[in-house]
């Protein structure tokens, strides 16, 4: 499939007339001044919508070979590595995976890959250093729209959401009287029963410290962290942010206590190896029968059977999960689907519409920097990957 085929599928006028609207740092109306004698070639994994695609094929005009797969589903791997050759850049989705026969495909004039993520699990990032590319990823546009949903997650696992929304969706709301604890969760904010509230967080990153923020209107006073073993203590940090939201205390603590004291755990460390099934039955054995679990970062840290079995025996009072281990293969049986006070979206922590015109924007961003040895906006460091 060539580039010429896939442009004019985008080539609208409806879309071109918002070229004069859009400007980014790399991206807008100064494009011009990058163009250079060689042409560029680059390969894009899905059409990366309306606002973004005619600035894409406003700079092939000037300077570049733009290949994108164009079909409403999850780019061929076939189609990939047909396409890959002579690419300078590459921009992928997560469900692309990006390993040496893609890399050996696309060959040495390769320069950068480009995702349109803030997870980089799909690629390898070992082959990646090795042949001394670039990587570029999209944190930060898509810090609010993540902390949004954890606090969306905390609120419907509390109050019951899906079980007391499955009986007005099936009509068994009439069959039901009213009493004083009808259908009552645990509240997220302070009570007079509940004067304190402690935040835990699994990781304190950006998300992380964007959701604490939302959480203390809710009357939050404690906040308790963990962080990799390989990052050095940040007193200094925790006591200025203390300060600046008016909490009580911010401390760096190991697992035990933060299951132990949190009354609502937030899950937002990166996947991988090192932190697969952090959230296992030891953990989830030492929360509060009242604390709620939420998951906005990967299914892979949660165990899902220790957490079902935590559910259904009453270790903890709900789970509110935008990811799970194994999606989106997550069939209807799947034991956490079954039981009612656990909360499950389909990975739409990011899915605003603003947020992912930016994610789009930043990912064509950073593949264009590179090319053009420029400054990329968002680079991962790649230092410990290389040997």
């Amino acid at each position: 499939m060539s580039s010429e085929s896939n442009a004019k599928s985008f080539r609208s006028s409806a879309a071109l007339n918002r070229l004069s609207h859009l400007t980014s740092h790399l991206i807008g109306d100064n494009a011009t001044n990058s163009v250079q004698a060689s042409r560029h070639k680059i390969v894009v994994t899905r059409d990366l919508g309306p606002d973004i695609m005619p600035l894409l094929l406003k700079r092939e005009q000037q300077d570049l070979d733009v290949i994108v797969w164009d079909k409403d589903a999850n780019c061929d791997r076939q189609w990939l590595l047909q396409n890959a050759p002579g690419a300078s850049a590459l921009i992928v989705l997560l469900t692309d995976k990006v390993d040496a026969e893609l890399l050996d495909a696309a060959g040495p004039q390769l320069r950068v890959v480009s995702t349109m993520s803030i997870g980089y699990e799909h690629i390898d990032l070992k082959e990646v250093a090795k042949r001394k590319l670039k990587v570029g990823y999209t944190p930060d546009v898509l810090t609010d729209a993540v902390a949004d949903t954890s606090i969306m997650l905390a609120l419907m696992a509390g109050r019951n959401a899906r079980e007391t929304m499955t009986i007005v969706n099936e009509g068994r709301w009439p069959n039901y009287s009213w009493s004083p604890f009808l259908f009552c969760g645990r509240q997220l904010s302070a009570s007079l029963s509940s004067p304190t509230r402690t935040a835990g967080f699994i990781g304190f990153g950006r998300i992380a410290q964007a959701t604490l923020a939302r959480l203390i209107p809710f009357g939050f006073t404690h906040c308790l962290y963990t962080s990799s073993p390989r990052s050095k203590p940040t007193p200094e940090r925790d006591t200025q942010l203390a300060s600046s939201l008016r909490l009580q205390s911010v401390s760096r603590v190991d697992l035990d206590r933060l299951a132990a004291e949190s009354d609502v755990v937030f899950v937002l460390a990166p996947g991988g190896e090192e932190t697969k099934n952090l959230v296992n039955e030891e953990f989830l054995r030492k929360m509060k029968k009242t604390a709620v679990l939420v998951n906005t970062s990967r299914g892979t840290l949660v165990d899902s059977d220790a957490l079902a079995k935590a559910l259904r025996e009453g270790w903890i009072w709900g789970a509110g999960l935008d990811v799970v281990a194994g999606e989106p293969k997550i069939a209807a049986d799947h034991p956490l689907v079954k039981e009612p006070k656990c909360v499950i979206v389909p990975h739409i922590g990011s899915a605003t519409y603003e947020t992912r015109v930016e994610m789009a924007r930043l990912a064509v961003n950073n593949a264009l920097a590179a090319i053009f040895d420029e400054r990329m906006p968002a680079a991962l460091d790649l230092t410990s990957y290389q040997s």
